[in-house]
């Protein structure tokens, strides 16, 4: 989970980065991103796991 998260923020940084912007607009949207895709995972094993 933290991985994905991670590799989301650092993903949006470089972006920011790389296109100069002076709100971390990347940084934020795949942040965000990064943490639902991480949610849908966990959610995901945890019903799977109910069965």
């Amino acid at each position: 989970m933290g991985v994905t998260i991670g590799l989301a923020a650092w993903g949006g940084n470089k972006l920011d980065i790389h296109y100069h912007n002076k709100t971390p607009v990347f940084t934020i949207v795949l942040s965000l991103l990064g943490i639902a895709a991480a949610l849908y995972l966990v959610l995901k094993d945890f019903i799977k796991s109910q069965k």
